[in-house]
């Protein structure tokens, strides 16, 4: 690790200071200069001597921290000095007390909410689902504990490649998961999509470097195009006296990725690479109408898509997001996204409601809707037996979800999730109507419970005091708040039954002669493979258990087993029934550490090329997982302890070994063209197709085909071969199911 020059640090310190200062400059008096510099002060003394992997002095990390908050976020003073401090409880001799007794409580409960998160998401350590709660605890008493935790965070993936690749995937993977849903729900967009894109850098680096770079070898394309298309609207719009700045940004690398993906296309074929963005200097009282004028006027030049236009200024989003996009049809016969909003919209959209509104310091209204968001918190934090992984799924539904807006019979609107039913909405009005839905109607029309609400739907619930919750409610609800409800009140009832089948228990062991006690019970919960002693409890009570079964479970005598994964050399990985790992390999190398356990996982399938981790399983010892794969992304972020870092070996046998890969082709229909892709397939590849599958209409033709081959640069080139064929318009891998 190489150190730099002491006096070019020291000058270094001092501009990225001086940089913090200028950046709040407009935000602060001079009272408040003297507590940053005070801040600032006691963090480079607290910090003196550390430094980070990469080896500049820690100082640097707290500094940058603070400036983005300031100038990213436009956080106020209080916030900056947190900024400052987030680590010195943590990692130096500072106390709480010291903090407080210098800076004050409101900075003092800051700092101590920071401190808990970093308990729970460590700088190396991927964040366990079990620990998830504690950071909500913090975040519904502060936002401005998360905001800030969001600077730590985009800072720490913006120098991560001083990481190991392991702590790379990990932290990419918690990233993806938690923090970027957290900025998207926070309003915080442009760090949503830089942290998405720096996620997309660590564990797709090769796909993000090819988006990336032909991103710039087309910059001036796009920019000549978006000249072309705006220059009439500008001249129109300043003709109608409007006060306008146009501006014409390429889309995120990730959500292109995503795009590439979900399509099965190349980056070619992604036409709407970019978003023209039009801003009005309005006064708020007729910064609606504007809007509505300026998309008036562009659509007298251009045909809009009428199934595209999003109306976000009637109805802002709940992170306080408004704008008016619409999508229309240019002058080249490309399809362009436009965004029309005011300057005062934009300011929200760039920088965050909750972070520019609610917490800037002279600010005493709460906004409404962060309010009622962190309400909906608190509601899923009340379910303190909710399950850990469920629970991280109902409240990412919370961050990430696009929203309906539907009324009462008296006209009251309610926001709700997107794929929000009719007896989620009951919940919404309260609990008691919830638990007492009988039916709904729905534009005066009755309809089931499990109706899927669409915006500007009248909604009246009908109640019946004889009604009670079933488990099939479950599957009619997405919410937090109602599926908490719903499980609470079966839980309730379920608790009585497990009663009455807990003294049918005691009766059968006293007239066994079997000894009641945990141990007993344990071994007739794995008999009958139940999750719970309660569980089981309630199978006897309900009868779901006969009495012919419990005679044979009474014979059933084996310990409680603890699963042991043999590795080569010293190294052994004990896995036990609690999930605990006991110690772990540093590497796996497949294809060469023969006398371990590990399969490959049928949810994504890898093949040799393909960047890949293990994950240590309960009963079916190692699963090698593609870093890419949907369950990889969950598994990382959520069980990091049992994650084990994986890569092929040299020798891999590639002349007689083979994989299992995927591949999707559309094109145009035409005589022999099937018979063209069996031929470099089986004559010129020499390869094995397990199926292929066509279909063709109106000229068009898609195809599957699912093979056995080598490895990635294999697939690569066969890719490349059919695609070459004259009518193939794409060729995409795809995952498949094994």
């Amino acid at each position: 690790m190489q150190i730099a020059d002491p006096e070019l640090e020291k000058k270094q310190l001092l501009k990225e200071y001086r940089n913090l200062l200028k950046a709040c400059k407009e935000t602060i008096v001079k009272k408040d200069k003297k507590l940053i510099r005070d801040a600032f002060t006691l963090a480079l003394e607290a910090h003196q001597g550390m430094r980070r992997k990469s080896g500049e002095l820690y100082i640097f990390h707290p500094l940058s921290v603070a400036t983005i908050c300031a100038s990213e976020i436009g956080m106020g003073t209080t916030s900056i000095i947190c900024a400052l401090l987030h680590d010195v409880v943590e990692d130096t001799d500072i106390t709480l007390e010291d903090i407080e007794a210098k800076f004050g409580k409101k900075v003092s409960n800051i700092i101590d909410g920071l401190t808990k998160i970093s308990g729970v998401v460590g700088k190396t350590n991927s964040i366990q689902a079990e620990n998830f709660r504690k950071i909500l605890l913090t975040l519904a008493d502060d936002v401005r504990v998360i905001i800030i935790k969001l600077a730590d965070r985009l800072h720490n993936m913006r120098t991560l490649d001083s990481m190991s690749r392991t702590t790379q995937l990990k932290i990419a993977s918690e990233t993806l998961v938690l923090f970027a849903p957290l900025a998207h729900r926070l309003g915080l967009y442009n760090i949503k999509n830089e942290l998405e894109d720096l996620t997309l850098k660590y564990t797709e680096p090769k796909v993000y470097k090819e988006i990336s770079q032909k991103l710039q070898d087309t910059k001036a394309q796009r920019n000549k195009f978006i000249k072309k298309f705006i220059a009439p609207i500008e001249q129109k719009l300043k003709e109608e006296h409007f006060d306008i700045e146009i501006k014409g940004r390429p889309k995120s690398i990730f959500s292109i990725y995503l795009k590439m993906k979900k399509q099965g296309i190349p980056f070619e074929e992604v036409y709407d690479l970019f978003a023209v963005r039009i801003i009005t200097e309005s006064p708020i009282e007729i910064e609606k109408a504007d809007c509505w004028r300026i998309y008036s006027i562009i659509t007298d030049f251009y045909k809009p898509n009428p199934d595209r236009l999003r109306d976000w200024i009637s109805f802002p989003k709940s992170n306080g997001y408004e704008s008016l996009h619409t999508t229309i049809m240019g002058p080249e016969g490309n399809w362009v996204e436009v965004q029309i909003r005011s300057t005062r919209m934009d300011e929200i959209a760039e920088r965050g409601y909750a972070a520019h509104w609610k917490y800037k310091e002279g600010q005493s209204n709460a906004d409404k809707s962060v309010e009622d968001w962190l309400n909906r918190i608190r509601e899923t934090l009340e379910n303190p037996e909710a399950n850990a992984i469920d629970f991280l799924d109902d409240f990412k539904l919370n961050l990430f979800d696009e929203e309906v807006y539907v009324f009462t019979p008296k006209g009251d609107l309610f926001n709700m999730p997107s794929k929000a039913t009719a007896l989620d909405f009951a919940f919404e009005i309260h609990t008691q109507v919830g638990l007492q839905c009988l039916g709904a109607k729905v534009n005066h029309k009755l309809v089931p419970l499990s109706h899927e609400l669409k915006t500007g739907d009248q909604v009246e619930i009908i109640t019946s005091k004889k009604q009670k919750p079933t488990e099939s409610w479950l599957k009619y609800v997405i919410t937090p708040k109602a599926k908490n409800n719903i499980k609470t009140a079966l839980k309730d009832e379920k608790r009585k039954v497990a009663l009455d089948g807990k003294e049918i228990l005691q009766r059968k062991f006293k007239s066994s002669g079997v000894i009641w006690n945990n141990q007993s019970l344990s071994k007739l919960v794995n008999y009958f493979k139940l999750p719970s002693q309660s569980d089981l409890f309630f199978n006897v009570g309900a009868e779901k258990i006969e009495k012919t079964e419990l005679n044979a479970a009474f014979k059933f005598i084996e310990s409680a087993a603890k699963l042991t994964v043999k590795t080569t050399g010293k190294t052994t990985l004990a896995l036990t029934a609690q999930g605990k790992v006991i110690d772990k390999p540093d590497l796996v190398i497949v294809g060469e550490n023969t006398d371990l356990e590990y399969s490959f996982a049928r949810c994504c399938n890898p093949i040799p090329g393909d960047d890949i981790f293990g994950f240590v399983t309960i009963h079916e010892g190692i699963k090698i997982h593609r870093t890419n794969c949907p369950n990889g992304i969950r598994l990382m972020s959520n069980y990091g302890y049992r994650i084990l870092r994986c890569k092929w070996a040299t020798n891999q046998l590639q002349e007689t070994k083979t994989f299992q890969a995927g591949i999707k082709i559309v094109g145009i229909d035409g005589v022999g063209i099937v018979s063209k892709i069996a031929d470099i397939v089986s004559k010129e590849q020499k390869l094995n197709m397990q199926s292929i599958t066509v279909s063709a209409v109106a000229g068009a033709f898609e195809g599957a085909i699912i093979l056995n081959i080598h490895d990635t640069e294999h697939l690569e080139q066969l890719i490349q071969k059919i695609r070459a064929i004259q009518g193939i318009d794409s060729v995409m891998r795809f995952d498949i199911e094994l």
